[in-house]
C-alpha cells in the first residue's frame, strides 16, 4: 500500500495543542481534523473548550459538532469519518493535520486497531449500563478483569462507555476482547503518521490545567452544563459523564455548591493528564518538544515539511 504521509500534533491537555496548530496549519496550508472525543459533540463547547467559531472560518476544522450529546458515537465511527475528511482534504491538495489529545482515536485511525465487524447488541449493552448504574462502575470493571485482565488494565475503570462495550463483546462472542481484537480483520487506513508531541513539566500542566478551569467556569461552563439539562441532556449520557460536566451535574442538583465542583474538576483533569502523558509516551514515531522552552516553532514545522514532502525529496 502506498501511504499518505501525515502529521499529529499529540501531548497532554493544557501543552498548548491547540494554539501552535493555528500557526503550524497556516504555515503548512493545512486543515485541521480535531481528535477528541468531546469535541465532536454540538452544545458542549465551554467544557471542551473548543475553538471559537471564527478561528474555524479562517482554518477548517474537521470533525467538530458532528453528533449530538444523546447520539452514540463510537471509535470506529471516528476513524471512519476522520479518514474520510483527510481523504477530501488531500483531494484539494491541501494538508491534513491532526491534532488531540484522546489517544484511542489516535490508535483507531493510524495503528489498524479496529476490527472491520465486531458483533453489536443494544441489549446485552444496556443490561451492562443498568448493572453500572445500580452497582457502580467499579463492580462493572471488576467483572471485566474477570474475563479480560488485559482489557480491564487498559481501561480506566470509570470509563464506563467502553467496560460496557468490552463486556458486550465478551457476552456475545464468548471469547475475551483483546482475544478478538487480536484475532479479526484490522483496517487500515493508508496513513504513514508522523506524531509531533509537546510536553511540559507536569507542575506546569497542572498549573495551566487550574488557569483553564477557572476561565471556564467564569466563562459561561455552569451555565452551557445548565442549558443542556435544560433540553434533556445529562449524565444518562457518555459525554456529559466526562470531565467537567458531571460536576457541574451534580451542583445544578444540589449536591456539592460550584467551588467544590471546581475543586472536583480540577483534581479528575489532572488524573486525566497523568494517564494522556503515559499512553501518548507510547506513541511511535513520534517526535517531542518540551515547549517549557521558547522558539520551537520553526523546528516544528521543518519537521512537519519533512515527513510530508518526504517522498518528493532524492533518493
Amino acid at each position: 500500500m502506498n501511504r499518505q504521509p501525515v502529521v499529529a500534533l499529540i501531548g497532554a491537555t493544557a501543552a498548548g495543542k491547540t494554539a501552535l496548530s493555528l500557526s503550524l496549519a497556516e504555515k503548512l496550508n493545512a486543515e485541521i481534523i480535531s481528535v477528541d472525543s468531546r469535541q465532536v459533540y454540538r452544545y458542549m463547547d465551554v467544557g471542551t473548550d473548543k475553538i471559537p467559531a471564527s478561528l474555524r472560518h479562517e482554518i477548517p476544522h474537521h470533525m467538530i459538532d458532528i453528533a449530538d450529546p444523546d447520539e452514540k458515537f463510537t471509535v470506529s465511527d471516528f476513524a471512519e469519518k476522520a479518514s474520510h475528511a483527510a481523504s477530501r482534504i488531500i483531494a484539494r491538495k491541501r494538508i491534513p493535520l491532526f491534532v488531540g489529545g484522546t489517544p484511542f482515536y489516535y490508535n483507531a485511525l493510524f495503528h489498524a486497531s479496529l476490527n472491520a465487524d465486531l458483533p453489536s447488541d443494544s441489549d446485552v449493552r444496556e443490561k451492562y449500563e443498568a448493572l453500572a448504574n445500580s452497582q457502580g462502575a467499579e463492580l462493572l470493571h471488576m467483572r471485566l478483569a474477570e474475563v479480560d485482565p488485559e482489557t480491564a488494565e487498559r481501561l480506566h475503570k470509570n470509563d464506563i462507555q467502553r467496560v460496557t462495550r468490552a463486556l458486550e463483546i465478551w457476552d456475545l462472542t464468548g471469547k475475551a476482547p483483546s482475544q478478538v481484537y487480536s484475532e479479526g480483520t484490522k483496517r487500515d487506513y493508508g496513513f504513514d503518521v508522523l506524531y509531533i508531541g509537546l510536553s511540559l513539566p507536569r507542575e506546569e500542566l497542572f498549573r495551566r490545567i487550574e488557569i483553564r478551569l477557572e476561565q471556564e467556569y467564569h466563562s459561561g461552563f455552569p451555565e452551557e452544563t445548565e442549558w443542556l439539562m435544560k433540553h434533556g441532556y445529562d449524565d444518562r449520557f457518555n459525554p456529559l459523564k466526562g470531565l467537567g460536566y458531571k460536576e457541574l451535574i451534580d451542583f445544578h442538583r444540589g449536591k456539592t455548591n460550584l467551588d467544590e465542583a471546581l475543586e472536583i474538576s480540577i483534581s479528575r483533569t489532572k488524573a486525566f493528564c497523568r494517564r494522556q502523558q503515559t499512553w501518548f509516551k507510547k506513541f511511535t514515531p513520534a517526535v517531542w518538544f518540551d515547549m517549557s522552552e521558547s522558539g520551537h516553532e520553526e523546528e516544528i514545522i521543518e519537521v512537519a515539511k519533512k515527513h510530508i514532502h518526504k517522498e518528493d525529496s532524492p533518493e
